[in-house]
């Protein structure tokens, strides 16, 4: 695998919403036709129903708070910093061609680490993926391999588990993390929480993380 250089505190764009504008409709006022005497006037037509507003995207997907990470994350390690951060939903970025992954609580991201990703032959998909199932001690059928901590993101057996995270490694496809971050993910993810997989879109500050 290509090296590429980490860069810390990345945040992945994913699929981003954009802002909505606002239309207001102004009420018709037609004016009421002069009637001849002994007749009844014409009613005023019903003025046209407002339309809908369109929901902003909600608070908890806009990014609100990064880690100071004030360097580059060499392989294996991973900054981790819940303090000040709101209980809420939770987004996990993944960056492939920054190699770092985040995770998002209420729009404020509480952890960062470097990660390796599925070699050329076996690469790691894009896109946005819910968390299928949870196990804290998987081994994979296919490959008979431990896989801790594991996050399945698809049914063929893409994942976010623990790995040996080094120069040169690759994986099949899953998503390695170092093993005291994994611990972590896993603590702090639920089923259905989302994960958005790019290669090199990100975010700044105040912009959606998800549509």
């Amino acid at each position: 695998m290509r090296p590429l250089q980490l860069l810390a505190g990345a945040i992945l764009l994913g699929a981003v919403g954009g802002g909505v504008m606002l239309s207001r409709h102004a009420a018709r006022t037609d004016a009421e036709p002069s009637a001849p005497v002994a007749t009844r006037a014409s009613p005023m037509p019903a003025p046209p129903a407002p339309s809908p507003t369109p929901s902003p995207t909600p608070a908890p997907f806009v990014v609100r708070h990064i880690l100071p990470i004030d360097k580059p994350l060499h392989h294996g390690e991973f900054v981790w910093d819940e303090s000040g951060a709101p209980q809420g939903p939770v987004v996990i970025t993944v960056d492939l061609e920054a190699q770092v992954v985040s995770i998002f609580r209420d729009g404020h991201e509480i952890g960062a680490a470097a990660m390796i990703f599925g070699a050329d032959n076996m690469p790691t998909p894009l896109g946005v993926f819910p968390i299928l199932q949870k196990d804290a001690d998987h081994v994979s059928n296919l490959y008979d391999a431990p896989m801790p901590y594991m996050l399945r993101l698809t049914n063929d057996g893409v994942a976010i588990h623990a790995s040996d995270v080094r120069y040169g490694n690759a994986t099949h496809g899953c998503i390695g993390v170092p093993l005291g971050f994994a611990r972590k993910l896993f603590a702090a993810t639920k089923l259905g929480d989302r994960v958005i997989v790019t290669n090199g879109k990100r975010l700044e500050m105040g912009q959606s993380i998800l549509g």
